[in-house]
């Protein structure tokens, strides 16, 4: 089970006026050796409150270092403070790597990745893309990057020096909302109508073997929804989200302890670290995660909104409804796997084990 280590903040640079990219070095190198666009949750004590918060890796696997990018977040504790007052020598808590926005990479392939980001959902992408450039010398990696204005781009410089570089790989199409090229095009929201208009005149999806979203919601849906329309299957479609509106999703009503008492409840049992706990909890109002959190136990958690996959866990007995999933495939739902911030028990005994 996925534990908090101490890493060392060894620089602080900033990307964009309210953005900063932090170096890291772990005592463990070994705990924090990445996959490529994969992210690292950490947590600090805000004025007696701990608060926890996913941030995606953004250096590409060979360039010996490992890195975050932090953007400031309007309101945000973690992200301001990071912006602000974050510097060499301080040490942040993280956990290991996690998360599921990869794909295989080997030396021999010939492939055509497509990326899609829109603000600071650059960062695993940019991962994903040096680490392809770098590690398949015949592929080639086609990048769609939305903001609302040219100084809003992170690691734009960096982005053109990859250019040229990697001269008829790599190929960065930026989309601005406002001051930008004269050119349709290149300018406004990436969406359906937009993502069909490169379709059309830019970008060959048919020639493509993976595309790599990360965004806002509604931006993500309308890409991948315009890769299925042009033919993309969606095994070959990836997402990275780390906040939803979760249109349409009610939240369960609390329940009071009393009722809880009077017999709406489930027998569960928490496996966690080879020990397994058991208690009762309600059937309503309550999760599986925040039921093991009451009982003292140290259950991983990140973002509490069913889209980061730290929480993720497997059911080996009875059943639960699982009310949003933005983190695990089909295949891990298929194979009783659930996000426990998400999860409301449905029968009266349950099982949930962390360490499967």
């Amino acid at each position: 089970m996925a534990r908090f280590h101490p890493l060392t903040v060894t620089d602080v640079q900033k990307t964009i006026r309210d953005a900063v990219v932090v170096t890291l070095k772990p005592e463990d190198p070994e705990t924090f050796d990445f996959i490529p666009g994969q992210y690292l949750t950490f947590r600090r004590d805000f004025e007696g409150e701990e608060l926890r918060r996913s941030y995606s890796i953004c250096a590409g696997k060979d360039e010996g270092v490992l890195q975050v990018g932090i953007k400031r977040v309007e309101g945000g504790a973690f992200s301001t403070w990071a912006n602000e007052e974050l510097k060499p020598g301080d040490t942040l808590e993280a956990m290991p790597p996690m998360g599921n926005f990869h794909t295989p990479i080997a030396p021999g392939a010939d492939k055509h990745y497509l990326g899609f980001a829109g603000g600071s959902g650059i960062t695993p992408v940019l991962s994903i893309l040096k680490t392809v450039l770098q590690r398949e010398p015949e592929s080639r990696f086609t990048l769609v990057y939305a903001n609302r204005a040219v100084n809003t781009i992170m690691f734009r410089e960096e982005l053109e020096d990859l250019k040229n570089t990697y001269l008829g790989r790599l190929n960065v199409i930026h989309v601005l909302e406002s001051g930008g090229e004269e050119i349709d095009l290149f300018t406004g929201r990436v969406d359906e109508e937009k993502c069909a208009q490169l379709f059309r005149l830019w970008i060959d999806v048919k020639s493509a073997d993976t595309a790599f979203i990360c965004g806002p919601e509604p931006m993500m849906l309308a890409i991948s929804q315009a890769l299925r329309d042009h033919g993309m299957g969606d095994d070959r479609i990836k997402f990275e989200l780390f906040a939803s509106a979760q249109p349409g999703r009610a939240r369960r009503k609390a329940v009071s302890a009393d009722a809880a008492r009077q017999g709406n409840t489930t027998e569960a049992t928490v496996r966690l670290d080879g020990a397994a706990h058991s208690f009762t909890m309600p059937k309503d109002g309550q999760t599986i995660l925040d039921a093991a959190l009451g009982q003292q136990m140290d259950a991983p958690f990140a973002c509490k909104a069913g889209v980061c996959s730290t929480c993720r866990a497997k059911v080996v007995e009875g059943e639960v409804e699982m009310i949003a999933n933005h983190a695990l495939e089909d295949y891990e739902v298929a194979r009783g796997y659930v996000l426990t911030c998400q999860c409301f028990p449905l029968t009266d005994t349950v099982v949930v084990d962390y360490d499967q």
